[in-house]
């Protein structure tokens, strides 16, 4: 049924990333630099166009206070390059400059670099701690994805079945196109909810944040997650009811372009819409998504008629599904081949990266695919030969019956193959006998396809978030960021007892940059269940007994399911004692200390 499955490697390829992450091109102060004057502004261009963040650039000064900065703009409307105004009165010394940006295909990224001004430091300030992703955040914005991902499957395949194959039973598809569009609908109200956190690597109770989650829906990927919301409830309230009263033609067309504006969403904001080739990466993306889509959902869809219909799927249908699953995998090899192309770069990608090596990884699975997708054809190819040579046989009769007056016995030649039945069910009234038989195979091979289908489609979600060669080889490339870690005060957890028998939560504190001069500080509550919880206050302050300094009150302030502050100056180096007091009720309080190493 699925003759050259095996290509199904290209074929998820493109519903994989095929092009690159920004990289750091250049930067006017360049890395290292040193420049006679204070400079006016900072620049820094990209090899892909990328979207600003409100903290997308911080710059610490030799004694590692933060600098103020105006609002990150495009330069010259040119999409890859950045430029924030920096203060006229810049003392001489090593500056230290962190960037996050959002690239062109969703993915945020982020670096640090140095430059001086008259003369470098003695002791310039090390960079802050990369703002790596949050692993909460990214967890469940990559289970979000995937979960779109086979929704829209479900959801387009299912409704191509049903409108190109023309089962005689279409109610075992209807659960299919509901749940697809609730889990598609759930899963991009998610990904927007998420956007602002993914962006900014914070926890996801920085969702509440009502002014990044604005932010984030001004951006592209925002803006492309609410036109895809919008079309869902679009489909809902219009599509589906003038599909109802139209005819198939009607119900075709509407189908159509709704699943192609669907697909656009995702091609508008992932990796086609960055790199080389812009337009032709777009088109491929859309096509390639529709014919997975018409492939696995396709699959699925039959398999639920074959399982659970009232009506069996008359060979018709199925030699009907036969031609669109090979018209899918036709598009899926020619696209697949371009976007595979385009991810990769060179062979040698094959097994010299990530992006290689997991595409590798998916062809092995695709071979035990290719076994079941041959049984599947034999199977098919039974039953509609069955069913032509049964057609013929009673073609026939009225002929005979006219000749003779008494209907003969058909002949060899004019039965079905000679299969026994088999014993696990009667054959379908009115087919030839053995089809009974064809049919139970056909489902037993069809629920294999889809068992290593959902193993292939879950290696190519992994596959979605993984840097691609190309980009990769151009990340290299590009000049290399200066980014030193943090001491051990970045991150670390205090357990705190919640007031109940056996109670125990914890808070996690984040210091950035964990040095000498101004740092902001996180503080995250979670109760004894591991779950976020809101208290009715948290306090934080620091002391430095051995130079008889503090306690300092950090004066962190409650922003919405989290604690914090960006302004909390630690002027020597030592070991700090940090006292931590968290209100659990209004009347009960619990402090915790915790010993802190700052360096320069």
């Amino acid at each position: 049924m699925l003759l050259g499955t095996v290509l199904v490697l290209l074929l998820l390829g493109s519903a994989a990333p095929a092009s690159a992450h920004a990289a750091l091109r250049d930067s006017d102060p360049g890395d290292g630099s040193v420049v006679g004057s204070a400079p006016r502004h900072l620049t820094l261009t990209f090899t892909e166009p990328v979207g600003l963040l409100d903290d997308s650039f911080r710059v610490y000064s030799p004694d590692n206070r933060r600098v103020r900065l105006g609002e990150p703009r495009h330069a010259d409307g040119a999409s890859d390059t950045a430029r924030a105004a920096l203060p006229g009165d810049l003392a001489d010394g090593t500056y230290t400059v962190a960037w996050r940006v959002v690239s062109a295909d969703s993915h945020p990224v982020s670096g640090a670099f140095t430059f001086s001004v008259g003369s470098p430091s003695p002791h310039p300030p090390a960079a802050p701690a990369d703002h790596a992703e949050h692993p909460v955040t990214k967890s469940l914005y990559d289970t979000g994805r995937y979960l779109a991902y086979i929704a829209a499957a479900l959801l387009i395949g299912a409704a191509a079945f049903a409108g190109l194959c023309r089962p005689p039973d279409t109610t075992p598809l209807r659960p299919a196109l509901l749940t697809g569009w609730w889990t598609l609908l759930a899963a991009t109200a998610a990904l927007l909810v998420l956007r602002a956190p993914y962006e900014n690597g914070t926890p996801p109770s920085a969702a509440l944040d009502p002014a990044a989650f604005s932010g984030a829906l001004t951006g592209r990927p925002g803006l492309a997650l609410l036109t895809r919301l919008a079309l869902l409830l679009l489909a809902a309230a219009v599509l589906a009811p003038l599909a109802r009263r139209g005819g198939p033609r009607t119900r075709l067309a509407a189908g159509a372009a709704f699943s192609v504006a669907l697909a656009l969403t995702w091609a508008a904001a992932e990796h086609a819409s960055a790199g080389i080739q812009v337009p032709l990466a777009m088109t491929s993306s859309v096509l390639h998504l529709l014919a997975t889509a018409c492939w696995l959902g396709g699959l699925t869809a039959l398999l639920l008629t074959l399982y659970r219909a009232k009506t069996p799927p008359p060979p018709a249908t199925l030699a009907r599904f036969s031609r669109l699953a090979f018209l899918s995998v036709t598009v899926l090899v020619v696209t697949g081949t371009y976007q595979s192309w385009r991810g990769l770069g060179s062979w040698a990608a094959l097994t010299d990266s990530s992006y290689g090596r997991t595409l590798t990884a998916k062809l092995a699975a695709t071979v035990f695919l290719l076994l079941a997708a041959g049984l599947s054809r034999r199977w098919t190819a039974l039953l509609v030969s069955g069913a032509q040579a049964q057609a013929a046989v009673e073609a026939r009769v009225p002929e005979l019956v006219g000749a003779s007056g008494a209907p003969p016995r058909p002949g060899p030649a004019e039965t079905a193959p000679d299969v026994p039945d088999a014993p696990d069910g009667p054959d379908v009234p009115g087919t030839p006998p053995a089809s009974g038989h064809y049919r139970r195979a056909l489902r037993r091979s069809v629920l294999a396809e889809v068992a290593v289908a959902v193993v292939v489609l879950l290696i190519t979600t992994v596959l979605t978030g993984t840097l691609p060669a190309r980009a990769e080889a151009e990340a290299a490339e590009a000049p290399r960021p200066q980014v030193a870690g943090l001491p051990g005060a970045e991150a670390f957890t205090v357990p705190y007892d919640v007031g109940t028998p056996g109670g125990r939560g914890t808070v996690q504190i984040t210091m950035d940059p964990g040095r000498v001069g101004q740092n902001g500080l996180q503080a995250v509550v979670f109760g004894p269940t591991g779950a976020l919880t809101s208290v009715p206050e948290v306090r934080v302050s620091f002391s430095l007994a051995a130079e008889d300094i503090g306690p300092i009150d950090a004066e962190v302030t409650d922003r919405g399911g989290y604690w914090a502050t960006s302004d909390v100056v630690l002027p020597l180096e030592g070991t700090w004692t940090m006292r931590l007091t968290v209100r659990v009720s209004e009347v009960d309080q619990v402090t915790e200390t915790r010993q802190v190493r700052i360096t320069r």
